[in-house]
């Protein structure tokens, strides 16, 4: 059974957290929830940056999803 919305946000934002990497691409979240669909996914990625938890990081050729404290500590940038 695909988590709950609140569920699959929770998973998400520990997924930035704890990620190696500071910048992650939305196939990495897939491993929250195998069951959530790609498109269901990407929406909720989309509404934790609408509600400020995430935050939309470019290299200049694709778009990535970081916690904004991840950005400014680890790129000394505030981000886009």
């Amino acid at each position: 059974m695909a988590l709950s919305k609140d569920e699959l946000k929770a998973a998400i934002l520990e997924k930035a957290e704890k990620s190696p990497k500071a910048q992650l691409y939305i196939k990495d979240f897939y491993a929250c929830d195998p069951e959530t669909k790609p498109r269901d996914m990407k929406n909720v990625a989309n509404d934790l940056v609408k509600e400020g938890k995430l935050m939309f990081w470019s290299s200049g050729s694709t778009t990535m999803y970081a916690l904004k404290s991840r950005i400014k500590n680890e790129e000394g940038a505030e981000g886009i």
